[in-house]
């Protein structure tokens, strides 16, 4: 992409945009650049400034991963979402490593971490979006972490599909009992054990490939 085409982008996406000077914006811009990344490609390890990703299309993962290699889906980001995590060197106060995946093709701009991080000393107002953007998703990782330690499985996993299909728009959850089960946090035999019992109450019908939802109504009964 041209200097010019992500100027229009980034004006429409950083509220910061205009106030800052016009070589700053040319710079965070030729510092920019757009990338694919396929199903499945670890793009931040934790370890690296990996820099600010925009998600302009697919679905990317951000999760925390244990010594004994279990993983906690803290949040997903789809198309129109930032990832300012990935950023480490713009936030000095983020102390926890954290990974992100690609799960399924995605096309995203990317602004270098050292870019950012090096225009944002120079505006006030950068740091302080930055700081409100990763704060704004410590509420997703809070909720995540209420729901692993306090809620009973019927009730995430009725939440679960009431997200799933409310962000689709549709009444058919295309993801695996694996995918599930990765992005509550649980396991895969759980998942599917609680989707027979689903099943079975007649609120959702499950093949190998969806889950269709058939009572909305006793699903979102379950969610209270």
């Amino acid at each position: 992409m041209s200097e010019a085409e992500f100027q229009l982008v980034y004006k429409e996406i950083f509220p910061f945009w205009d106030e800052i000077s016009k070589e700053d914006r040319s710079y965070i811009c030729q510092n920019s650049y757009e990338v694919v990344y396929k199903t499945g490609r670890n793009i931040h390890d934790g370890n690296e400034c990996s820099g600010v990703i925009l998600v302009r299309s697919g679905s990317l993962r951000l999760y925390m991963m244990s010594d004994e290699g279990r993983d906690i889906t803290l949040y997903r980001l789809h198309k129109g979402d930032m990832c300012m995590l990935s950023a480490s060197c713009v936030l000095d106060a983020i102390t926890f490593d954290v990974l992100l995946d690609a799960e399924e093709d995605s096309r995203c701009y990317v602004v270098s971490g050292p870019a950012f991080a090096a225009v944002s000393e120079r505006n006030p107002a950068i740091k302080v979006f930055a700081l409100e953007t990763a704060v704004g998703r410590f509420s997703d990782v809070m909720w995540v972490m209420q729901q692993i330690l306090f809620m009973s499985m019927d009730k995430r996993l009725a939440i679960f599909l009431s997200d799933e299909t409310a962000r689709t728009g549709s009444d058919t959850v295309t993801l695996t009992h694996g995918q599930i089960a990765r992005y509550m946090g649980s396991a895969r035999e759980v998942v599917s054990r609680m989707l027979k019992y689903f099943a079975n109450e007649g609120i959702v019908e499950v093949s190998r490939k969806d889950i269709k939802i058939l009572d909305k109504k006793r699903l979102r009964e379950l969610t209270l």
